[in-house]
């Protein structure tokens, strides 16, 4: 299985991004889908998570400010982050957990961090 995220950037508070993140690989379901993020200092923290039966999760700091979404076909989920602020900068992650064909146990993946600056 493998990752690729995109979307990062520079952006003032109040703006908006959508991060995206596609998996790739045969052989597997995707159950959870996922968006960390780990600011310089900190711990890696749960933004927001999809399951495979859409339903969703967000951390308190971005209830109602951001949109997990997920294109299940395409193995792809979004991030749509609106009125960004400062304290959002962090390196955000893509998770997926996943069962391969056969077996029961879930294994969980990581895509590379894609960077989010928000600007005072």
């Amino acid at each position: 299985v493998q990752l690729q995220a995109s979307g990062g950037g520079l952006v003032q508070a109040g703006g908006s991004l959508r991060l995206s993140c596609a998996a790739s690989g045969s052989g597997f379901i995707i159950d959870t889908m996922a968006w960390y993020r780990q600011a310089p200092g900190t711990q890696r923290e749960l933004v927001a998570s999809m399951s495979d039966s859409a339903v969703t999760n967000y951390a308190d700091s971005v209830q109602g400010r951001f949109t997990i979404s997920r294109d299940f076909p395409k193995k792809m989920v979004f991030l749509h982050m609106n009125d960004l602020k400062p304290e959002d900068t962090a390196a955000y992650y893509c998770n997926v957990a996943i069962r391969y064909y056969g077996r029961s146990n879930i294994r969980d993946y990581w895509g590379q961090g894609t960077l989010v600056t928000v600007s005072s």
